[in-house]
């Protein structure tokens, strides 16, 4: 994992290669590895722009269809930025040694898939190059084992499926086994959650970091999290906890994530910039309490300092860059600098971690 200037001179966005092959062949055939892949624990499932997959391999990917109508099925997916929209395939996914196949994948901006996608899914703005997303595609590798989940199963939900043919794409059901899915689940062994492991920065900032992601909890004796002393938050199945900070509890609504460029949440004492950016005239020592649905709570120190200053540093890997938002807090890349941050996927469980959905961490 790299944090750095590439591809598009994005702060903090830590970026892996994924290795795409021909469904059902063992990740051995038509195989191309995808550069620049953001990687997402605040997200599930791998999403890859079609344009950055070799025709070679993107031919053998197969594009799910509706079984009683042969609709193309395809996805709406919304982020804070903005929504991507294109078709589902499958795929083998190979990384490191570890090969998950016949995998549900989201393909962007599929040029295969005539339709636009529908109005409740053009949600901001549409993410539809890898210019605008800043990265060729999105590994989520967060809690969820799917992307929707049971709701999808129950019935047709608005901005997530959709069955399209004659022009027209109709909200449509999506059974479990078809929807994107978190690959590490599809994984032989070393399947039950990752570890994202980030080098410390100073507090200027450094021109680059990188990390690790460590496939598999308390499987190896490189992912241990049995014996190690770390707060062990249970989850929502979404991977929220419960903060508190400064007097506001968000209940069920903050979260630990890499795909967030920085650390997130309001506090209208702090001057901000006019991209609301915090701009404090010197650093400042902050701290939450995080408390998990198994009542397991600990405060997190973080520091907050100028934006403005940092990004004139020309360093492109920060650990206290933070931004104004209301209603949630966000625990984004910062948090992740010098620690080793454990991710338990639902419906497994780990010595160290138990049952998940949860999230603990440990300094390096």
């Amino acid at each position: 994992m790299t944090i750095s200037s590439a591809p598009y001179g994005n702060k903090n966005r830590p970026m892996v290669s994924v290795t795409v092959c021909t469904p059902g062949s063992n990740a051995a055939s038509n195989c191309s590895t995808i550069d620049n892949v953001l990687l997402d624990t605040g997200s599930y499932g791998l999403r890859l722009y079609a344009s950055v997959v070799p025709s070679t391999t993107l031919s053998t990917l197969t594009t799910q269809t509706q079984s009683s109508t042969s609709d193309t099925i395809a996805e709406c997916a919304i982020f804070g930025s903005g929504y991507t929209w294109g078709t589902v395939r499958s795929a083998d996914i190979k990384m490191s040694s570890e090969i998950a196949e016949n995998v549900p994948i989201h393909i962007m901006t599929d040029s295969t898939l005539a339709e636009s996608a529908p109005s409740d899914c053009q949600v901001s703005t549409a993410l539809s190059t890898p210019a605008l997303l800043g990265a060729n595609g999105i590994l989520g590798v967060g809690v969820r084992p799917q992307d929707c989940g049971s709701s999808c199963v129950s019935g047709s939900q608005s901005a997530a499926y959709y069955a399209c043919g004659s022009s027209t794409c109709t909200a449509t059901t999506e059974a479990l086994a078809s929807q994107v899915g978190n690959p590490v689940q599809y994984f032989t062994t070393d399947n039950n959650g990752v570890i994202v492991e980030i080098s410390q920065v100073s507090d200027s900032g450094g021109s680059t970091a990188s990390g690790t992601l460590v496939f598999g909890i308390d499987t190896e004796t490189n992912n241990v999290l049995s014996g190690t002393s770390a707060t062990v938050f249970t989850t929502d199945e979404y991977g929220d906890v419960t903060a508190t900070f400064n007097g506001t509890t968000y209940t069920d609504n903050a979260f630990f994530d890499t795909g967030s460029n920085g650390l997130f949440f309001a506090d209208s004492s702090i001057s901000q910039s006019s991209s609301t950016w915090y701009t404090p005239s010197s650093t400042l020592g902050l701290s939450a309490t995080v408390t998990g649905s198994n009542s397991s709570s600990a405060s997190i120190g973080f520091n907050i300092a100028n934006a403005t200053t940092l990004f004139a540093t020309g360093n492109y890997a920060f650990n206290d860059l933070g931004a104004y938002l209301s209603g949630s807090f966000d625990f984004g890349l910062p948090f992740f600098y010098g620690r080793h941050v454990y991710f338990g996927i639902t419906g497994t469980s780990s010595a160290g971690g138990g049952s998940g959905p949860y999230v603990s961490y440990v300094s390096s």
